[in-house]
């Protein structure tokens, strides 16, 4: 008995040895991360700082000041995001938040740098931050960080709110008004055939539409339905969204119908690209659905039926070699214009994903410098990237096949080339 008591004694404390050992390397390796999120601020603030400096000689003069500053903003944060494989979008948020961090709250960002709290405490204090007056930002800030060093960043979230609004000098009626300017709906595609639709509008208004979902779907489930209760609310949204119902009509019926029923209701103009044998009816691959990518041919047909207008493209499917595009839709582009977007299918700056469809067709080699309206010449870029190509230290080539050579202020060079048929 002795003896088993003290192996087991033995293994315990090997184990809590080890436990130990990892546990200190793991916060070890955070601390690592704070510091170097903290030089990646600094840098970001630096950076930001040197293109407010030299917007005026990196920037043509026919721009207005205000608006040079923002492209010479938006050159650097594009340069940066080049050389990382990093959003754009991504950089221009981070820079903008290391801009806060360093020159509004340079305790957090001390903190930060000795390892006492994450990035992710630093970003939940900027954040109330951000919308707190001067006046009232110093106490904010002095409650608020030693909070942050104690407990998790989820938790400095609730206790950072709190704190805001008790400290804030201004109405919360005075900033709902403003606030309620921002409400939208955001677009996100997801794998498989899923879609997320995201709306950001009033809280009272989120409330209830929550309220008139949860009892629909709870009324379908009283009636016998099948289907869980998650899947019952999705299915009550689409149908008040698109079937025109009321909330009444939805409230009244026994079962909600099916997304198969709902989806009938959509009608949409859309592109969408369908492999030949595909539509033959002996193949199951993939149709790709512009602005959102791959879906099933049924799905795809579906919507098609429905379309007042839509353009059909067909691919060889061997070599995806485009065989035709159809002329039915409403506002015909020219053959010239239809090719060079189904081509690029995107923005073909590096990093950017913004359709080929919401982009300008650029002359690689400029009109009046002797450039043909050719699609050797003809490229696909988003208002932002088209004017960006036009800063002083930047280059852009246009290689055989539509591929692009870009180089950036700093030197570096980076090469897109035109988007693959999807199957």
């Amino acid at each position: 008995m002795t003896e088993t008591t003290t192996t087991a004694t033995r293994a315990s404390d090997d184990c809590a040895a080890r436990l130990a050992e990892f546990s200190d390397e793991w916060a070890d390796l955070h601390r690592q991360q704070a510091v170097l999120d903290a030089r990646k601020a600094r840098l970001l603030a630096r950076s930001a700082a040197y293109a407010d400096a030299f917007a005026d000689a990196t920037v043509p003069a026919i721009f207005p000041p205000a608006e040079r500053q923002a492209l010479s903003r938006r050159s650097t944060c594009a340069a940066l995001a080049m050389a990382t494989r990093i959003p754009e979008r991504t950089v221009q948020c981070a820079t903008n938040d290391a801009e806060r961090l360093v020159n509004d709250a340079p305790a957090v960002l001390a903190s930060l740098e000795a390892g006492r709290i994450s990035a992710r405490h630093a970003q939940v204090i900027t954040d109330q931050l951000c919308d707190v007056p001067i006046a009232g930002r110093a106490a904010f800030l002095e409650q608020v960080l030693p909070e942050a060093e104690g407990m998790t960043a989820a938790g400095l979230k609730n206790r950072a709110r709190v704190l805001r609004e008790r400290l804030h000098p201004e109405s919360i009626t005075a900033r709902a008004v403003r606030s309620e300017v921002d409400r939208r709906v955001e677009f996100e595609p997801a794998a498989d055939g899923m879609a997320w639709v995201h709306l950001f509008t009033t809280a009272p208004i989120a409330q209830g539409i929550i309220e008139r979902i949860e009892a629909a779907a709870s009324e379908s489930r009283a009636s016998g339905d099948t289907r869980t209760c998650v899947q019952l609310q999705a299915d009550a949204l689409a149908a008040l969204a698109l079937t025109g119902v009321t909330p009444d009509d939805v409230m009244s019926s026994a079962v909600l119908p099916h997304p198969i029923e709902v989806q009938e209701h959509i009608k949409p103009t859309v592109q969408i690209t369908v492999p030949a044998l595909s539509t033959a009816g002996v193949s199951d691959t993939p149709a790709t659905l512009d602005g959102y990518g791959p879906i099933d041919p049924e799905t795809a047909a579906r919507i098609a039926v429905n379309a007042p207008s839509f353009t059909r493209i067909l691919v060889q499917p061997e070599t995806g070699a485009v065989l035709s595009v159809g002329r039915n839709q409403y506002r015909v582009p020219a053959d010239l214009q239809r090719a060079v977007r189904l081509r690029d299918g995107t923005c073909r700056a590096p990093g950017c994903g913004r359709r080929a469809r919401a982009c300008d067709l650029d002359h690689s080699v400029a009109w009046e410098d002797g450039g043909t309206t050719d699609v050797g010449n003809l490229a696909c870029l988003c208002r932002h990237h088209h004017r960006m190509k036009h800063l002083l230290g930047w280059n852009l080539q246009h290689a055989p096949g539509g591929v692009l050579e870009w180089t950036t202020p700093d030197g570096k060079q980076h090469r897109t080339e035109p988007d693959p048929a999807p199957f």
